[in-house]
C-alpha cells in the first residue's frame, strides 16, 4: 500500500463527495417541490407525489440505479455512468427529502398558516416567510441524517462502473492483495466523512430542542 494507491483512494473519495453533493442538492430541489405538492391540499397532486415517494422508498437503491442506467437505454437515452448515477441519486434523495420536509411542514402549527392567511399573504409568501423557516427548524436533524446515509449509499454506484471510494478500494485491493488493509483505510475515509455530520446533526437537534424545554 504505497502513496500512488492512497492517492487513487483519495480520487475515489473526491467522486464520492461530488456524487453526494449532486444527489443532495438536486434531490433537495425536487424534494422541496414534492413536499409542497404533498401539502398543497389538492388530492390528485398529493396522491401522485405520494405514489412517487412510495416507489423510491419501497425499492432498493441498487435496483433504482440499475433501472436508470440500463432502463433508459431502452427508450433511447444512453447515459454515461456519471450521468446515470447522478440522476439516480437525485431521484432517490428527492423522495426521502420530500417526505422529511413534508413532515416538517405538517409539524408547523396550523394557526401559523391561518395567521398568514389573515394577513392576506399569498401562497409563495406564506410558505417562504412563515411556514418553511419553521419546517426547516423541525426537519434539519433528519435532513443531516439522510445526508449521512446518502454518502454511504454512493458505494452502490459501482454497479454501473462508476469509480467512487468503495470501487476504488476494490480496485486497489485486487492489485496489492491486501483487502483488510485497503478496506480498513476505505472505512476510515467514510468515517471521516460521516462522523462529523452525525455529530453536527446531534448538536443541531439539541440546540433546536433547547428553546422548547
Amino acid at each position: 500500500m504505497g502513496w500512488p494507491e492512497f492517492l487513487f483512494l483519495l480520487e475515489g473519495m473526491k467522486w464520492t463527495i461530488a456524487l453526494s453533493a449532486i444527489g443532495f442538492i438536486g434531490g433537495g430541489v425536487v424534494g422541496l417541490a414534492v413536499a409542497l405538492a404533498r401539502t398543497s391540499g389538492r388530492p390528485m397532486l398529493e396522491r401522485a407525489t405520494a405514489a412517487y415517494v412510495s416507489v423510491f422508498q419501497g425499492t432498493p437503491l441498487l435496483m433504482q440505479l440499475f433501472v436508470v442506467y440500463f432502463g433508459l437505454v431502452l427508450v433511447g437515452l444512453d447515459l454515461a455512468p456519471w450521468e446515470a448515477v447522478a440522476l439516480g441519486f437525485t431521484l432517490h434523495a428527492s423522495a426521502y427529502l420530500g417526505d422529511i420536509w413534508r413532515g416538517g411542514i405538517e409539524a408547523v402549527p396550523r394557526g401559523q398558516m391561518e395567521a398568514a392567511r389573515a394577513l392576506s399573504l399569498g401562497y409563495v409568501s406564506r410558505m417562504r416567510d412563515v411556514i418553511l423557516p419553521q419546517a426547516l427548524r423541525v426537519s434539519l436533524p433528519a435532513t443531516i441524517g439522510f445526508l449521512v446515509q446518502l454518502i454511504k449509499g454512493t458505494s452502490l454506484a459501482s454497479i454501473v462502473g462508476f469509480t467512487e471510494l468503495a470501487r476504488a478500494g476494490n480496485m486497489v485491493s485486487n492489485q496489492i492483495f491486501k483487502p483488510l488493509l485497503v478496506f480498513g483505510i476505505v472505512g476510515a475515509m467514510y468515517f471521516a466523512l460521516c462522523w462529523p455530520l452525525s455529530l453536527y446533526g446531534s448538536w443541531m437537534e439539541r440546540r433546536l430542542a433547547a428553546p422548547t424545554r
